[in-house]
């Protein structure tokens, strides 16, 4: 019989690492069941849910070109609709404006005071504190060699600035030791 992904075998386990366990399927062919794929909570130890000798079926997951089987155990499970993550709720609305006021703050929940809001909201708009302060500008769609522009721009600065601090950490003013 040839093993095929998504089918559902019987198998024996026949060896337990601290990995994952190995299946004996048949005609001799075994297979692995990665621990991450034993159960659907958190297994700490392979040990507390299988043990050597242990009848269990399994769902093959995925055959590698060099034969080795990938199986699942907690794929066999059937779950009831019900059991899957329910939808997550959208982000409640703010109030008050993105404009300046008087303390620098509404809303109660900003990062930043003072400073960069552009007095009376005369920043033009560029500072967005719910992106927690980095500029957006959502009607330009950046093309991928402008993004990768971008990153060279803001690599080579992050590394300009690491190296400056190094420096001065070691006491060199840009002096070579030797």
């Amino acid at each position: 019989m040839a093993i095929e992904v998504g089918t559902k075998l019987e198998g024996k386990v026949t060896g337990i690492t601290h990995f994952g366990a190995f299946v004996d399927l048949s005609g001799g062919v075994t297979g692995l069941v990665h621990i991450s794929e034993i159960a659907d909570n958190y297994v700490k130890d392979v040990n507390d849910h299988l043990k050597i000798n242990d009848v269990v079926t399994v769902k093959v997951i995925n055959v590698d070109k060099d034969g080795k089987i990938g199986l699942s155990i907690k794929q066999t499970v059937d779950k009831p609709p019900e059991a899957a993550r329910p939808p997550r709720s959208p982000r409640p609305e703010r109030s008050g404006s993105t404009g300046g006021s008087a303390g620098g703050r509404e809303g109660g929940g900003e990062r930043f005071s003072g400073g960069r809001e552009g007095g009376g909201g005369g920043g033009g708009g560029s500072y967005n504190r719910e992106r927690g302060g980095r500029s957006f500008k959502p009607a330009v769609k950046a093309t991928f060699e402008d993004k990768v522009s971008r990153f060279l721009k803001d690599s080579e600065e992050r590394a300009s600035s690491i190296k400056k601090n190094t420096e001065s950490k070691r006491g060199g003013r840009g002096a070579k030791r030797m």
